[in-house]
């Protein structure tokens, strides 16, 4: 919301006042600014990806992005237990199976583990690039090849992450992103699916639009082969999102100065260990997470400075996820939650089930720098808009209380 301005008004005034607030319109009318069409295009050829298509959040881009790829019952996705909930749930409402696995000190998918839960009934694995950090993207392009089997990208919280250069989200057969108002860019709400693939671009639009073929003038008769559901964005939300676009090259240098500039302060520390980042030219900057070096430790800095340790994060650690492990189990019978689609041993989902995640969100604590937000336990730090002096003074304040903690 710092960065939001003249740029984003004059987007919205022109679709208000054009009349058509529908993402259709007619191309020959110039009052039609196809804002959608335009954010689709514009996205696609910044992110380096064939084919982009908008929808109403990230939720409903990870579903769709599941359903393209055609899985549901029976199926297992592996998923890490460190993510937002939208990312488990989405796997749920697609009756397909979450199973969940272990983070390392990227804080990402800990690709030893997730090579352990592979099974013949495997359909998918959804890395999520948590806090702007790319996860394994070579490890996992590696396993998805070897075992023949989707890698979905859930960048929501990765806008404008790179590995090696290349944009995250563009690793997958389908990537999706979140325009949330905590995420890189904001429009409020909606979200976008990638994919290079054109037969799974055709799908995924029919999904997201009642069945209908890309790009649709009027209303198609006897044309749909598939079901679809409404998870269209429209001009209002692409208008917002389109002039942010424009702003994400500034977003993420900013972020990584202003990220720079407290990690090398701290970093005098030697008694906390940094997350660890595959890519520091990759990395969005959002958030600078560290280890503490106990649990008792973390713990006393994280009242000290009026935040929690990112295991108290609320619905981004499995373990905070009530409404999904008071209720969830999975077997082929005898459950309130049967899936006879399924052919595997019971799988429980419980507190304590992932010890090498439960042991690093601990200890972590996630100091905001362009994202504050209670609820990734990042309501301490800075704002894209600090100036160096505003920078120091929290990095002096963190070292102080660090000690203090130690």
């Amino acid at each position: 919301m710092d960065i939001i301005g003249d740029e984003e008004k004059k987007a919205l005034m022109e679709v208000i006042e054009s009349g058509y607030l529908f993402r259709y319109g007619d191309l020959s009318d110039p009052n039609f600014k196809a804002k959608v069409w335009n954010l689709e295009r514009e996205f696609g050829e910044k992110i380096g990806s064939k084919h982009a298509l908008a929808v109403s959040s990230g939720t409903t881009a990870l579903l769709t992005a599941l359903w393209t790829l055609g899985i549901g019952p029976g199926d297992e996705v592996i998923v890490p237990g460190y993510t937002f909930i939208a990312s488990i749930t989405s796997i749920i409402f697609s009756r397909a199976i979450p199973v969940l696995a272990e983070v390392d000190d990227t804080l990402t998918l800990d690709p030893d583990d997730v090579r352990k839960k592979i099974t013949p009934r495997t359909k998918a694995i959804m890395l999520v690039h948590m806090l702007g950090n790319p996860g394994h993207l070579d490890e996992f392009t590696k396993i998805a090849q070897e075992h023949n089997i989707y890698l979905i990208e859930d960048c929501a919280q990765a806008l404008g992450a790179t590995f090696n250069g290349k944009y995250a989200g563009t690793f997958g057969k389908v990537g999706a992103f979140s325009l949330n108002v905590y995420k890189t860019i904001t429009a409020g709400d909606g979200g976008m699916v990638i994919t290079d693939d054109n037969e799974l671009y055709k799908r995924a639009f029919a999904i997201h639009d009642q069945g209908h073929l890309p790009l649709r003038q009027g209303v198609e008769q006897g044309k749909r082969t598939i079901l679809g559901l409404n998870f269209r964005m429209n001009e209002l939300t692409a208008a917002v999102a389109q002039a942010q676009l424009k702003k994400l090259d500034y977003i993420k240098n900013t972020l990584q100065k202003n990220k720079k500039q407290l990690k090398t302060a701290l970093s005098q520390i030697k008694e906390i260990k940094f997350r660890k980042v595959l890519d520091e030219q990759g990395d969005v900057g959002t958030l600078l997470t560290f280890f503490m070096p106990t649990v008792e430790s973390a713990e006393k800095l994280a009242n000290k400075i009026g935040c929690t340790t990112v295991a108290k994060s609320g619905w981004h650690v499995y373990n905070n996820m009530e409404h999904f492990l008071d209720q969830m189990t999975v077997t082929s019978e005898g459950c309130p939650f049967t899936c006879p689609y399924y052919k595997g041993p019971e799988i429980n989902y419980y507190k304590g089930m992932l010890p090498q995640t439960d042991d690093l969100l601990k200890r972590a604590i996630n100091i905001s720098v362009g994202v504050s937000d209670a609820g990734l336990g990042s309501a301490y730090g800075i704002k894209i808009t600090s100036s160096h002096d505003e920078i120091d003074q929290v990095a002096q304040n963190l070292i102080k209380v660090i000690n203090e903690c130690l």
